[in-house]
């Protein structure tokens, strides 16, 4: 495939300085294992914007890294100017409201809602509602990260691949369950990962989705609202609202509707060149 050489030079300017940040290397930390992040456990830290509260930054058993984090956002203020990155990156929105920038065009979303920034693709948000932004962060790198080619997605990635996109809550499509509700936000491949998978659970009180299994492919919980019981490997924990989980490739996991109330959770899988094909979900 043949990319064109101006969008490149437009870039370079933008990077040269995201090179940086995406080459600093994962090797040296442990390998993240499957674990439950208890928003309640989680320190903050202040930033010149608002705050920020870091989940892992770690490699795991079929991604390069897995980098997690959770920043608030003052009302009126930007992230960072618009820049470009090889690490493609899915961000939630839990408070708040956020101008979305993406290649030049903007989205205005409220909580509930997700979108998604494609290697290379020019992004950034701004905090735009009465109170501040809260949002959670989620760059998957693969091997395939570091050689992407610095084009920017939205015009050299083939065109069944998933484009950059904002994913507003109220325009998700609400499927009924035996067990709650469901929203399918995408599905699909990209430039970096053989495929991303997101949806949204609602779980009735003391439901469970299904029994406590296993699959090869990495998966993060997110819990936008309720309580979770969280099984891994035959130990149960409680995430409450803002919990992050990591399922690492085969253990086991089961998850259950921890209290009266209904509980609302994001699932996100991931398969890169170093899942387990043969029994891949």
């Amino acid at each position: 495939m043949t990319f064109p050489s101006l969008p490149a030079l437009a870039l370079l300017p933008l990077i040269a300085c995201a090179t940086l940040a995406a080459e600093k290397p994962a090797a040296d930390k442990p390998m993240l294992g499957s674990k439950v992040f208890k928003w309640e456990e989680l320190v903050v830290k202040p930033t010149e914007v608002g705050e920020r509260r870091d989940v892992a930054a770690n490699p795991t058993p079929t991604m390069t890294e897995l980098e997690c984090h959770i920043s608030m956002l003052k009302s009126g203020l930007t992230s960072h100017p618009p820049h470009v990155h090889p690490q493609e990156e899915l961000i939630i929105l839990t408070e708040g409201e956020l101008e979305v920038y993406i290649n030049g065009a903007t989205s205005r979303i409220g909580p509930g809602s997700l979108f998604y920034f494609s290697s290379w693709d020019a992004h950034n948000v701004r905090s735009v509602g009465a109170v501040p932004a809260r949002y959670h962060v989620f760059n998957f790198l693969t091997p395939k990260t570091r050689s992407n080619p610095p084009y920017p997605a939205a015009t050299s990635a083939a065109p069944a691949m998933i484009r950059s996109q904002v994913f507003s809550w109220d325009k998700l499509p609400v499927e009924k369950t035996k067990v709650g509700f469901r929203r399918e936000v995408l599905d699909g491949p990209t430039p970096t990962y053989e495929r991303i998978r997101c949806h949204v659970t609602t779980l009735n009180a003391h439901e469970a989705p299904h029994p406590a299994h296993h699959h090869p492919v990495e998966e993060v919980i997110m819990v936008k609202e309720g309580a979770l019981d969280v099984t891994i490997n035959g130990r149960t924990e409680r995430a409450s609202t803002g919990s992050v989980c990591f399922f690492a490739s085969n253990d086991e996991h089961g998850l259950k509707n921890a209290g009266d109330a209904p509980v609302t959770y994001y699932v996100i899988r991931v398969d890169t060149e170093a899942t387990p094909k043969a029994a891949s979900l």
